[in-house]
């Protein structure tokens, strides 16, 4: 259950930092991060964890 869970959180963190990423970058139209770098940097950091969490998540121990 837990393990699901962290799964679907490192998932959510995953797509959430690649639509930052994007509209720091100015390739998704929208928000007020549209053209920021600062959201290139956020979104490059979230993805990271995302990754991360569901690596350790599924590692074999």
């Amino acid at each position: 259950m837990i393990k699901t869970l962290l799964k679907i959180l490192a998932i959510l963190l995953f797509i959430a930092g690649g639509i930052w990423t994007l509209q720091g970058l100015s390739l998704l139209p929208g928000t007020f991060m549209r053209g920021n770098p600062q959201w290139v940097i956020n979104g490059t950091i979230t993805i990271l964890v995302g990754a991360g969490l569901f690596w350790f998540v599924n590692r074999k121990k």
